[in-house]
């Protein structure tokens, strides 16, 4: 909001679009005029896209490699009890696995926590100029919902334990 004398008020509301794979700095928003600041185009900042691509990455791959050992031991019983190394791989191959999946789970946590504080209203206000003069007030309306993706952080370190105790 910017207050140019006390009695006039303007409301300007800034809303910024993100999404999958969290290239925050491709995202735009645009800041509002106020007084004698002309309006200019500002960027997210950060790239939050790596932790993202590697939990989904390691999310198809483990897809993947269930539906494969899901095959073989339904197709192949008899062979996977008789040959001695096909389990021992198996334990190897899925031991790997939920390693993976237990760093892949951190490293999506931690990139969710910066992609929260990156986009956080105090964040954006912050970084706007027109925001750091005497005459504005700045105020943050809503905060982005997280909802759902604080529930696939959760949910997948109870994957990565589970995974873990099938070793």
């Amino acid at each position: 909001m910017c207050k140019v004398t006390e009695t006039q008020t303007d409301t300007d509301l800034i809303s910024v679009s993100f999404s999958y794979p969290f290239r925050l700095y491709r995202q735009r928003y645009e800041m509002p005029t106020c007084g004698d600041i002309e309006a200019r185009v500002l960027h997210l900042s950060g790239d939050f896209s790596a932790p993202a691509e590697f939990f989904v990455t390691l999310s198809v791959f483990a897809f993947l490699y269930s539906m494969f050992a899901l095959s073989i031991y339904l197709i192949f019983h008899e062979r996977y009890t008789q040959i001695r190394r096909v389990p021992i791989v198996d334990f190897c191959v899925t031991g790997g696995f939920a390693f993976l999946w237990l760093v892949a789970a951190s490293a999506w946590g931690k990139g969710l926590t910066d992609v929260k504080l990156a986009t956080h209203p105090s964040s954006l206000l912050s970084s706007m100029p027109v925001c750091q003069l005497e005459k504005t007030t700045c105020s943050a309306s809503i905060a982005p919902y997280f909802g759902l993706a604080n529930i696939s952080v959760k949910e997948t370190y109870l994957i990565a334990i589970t995974l873990a105790r099938r070793v």
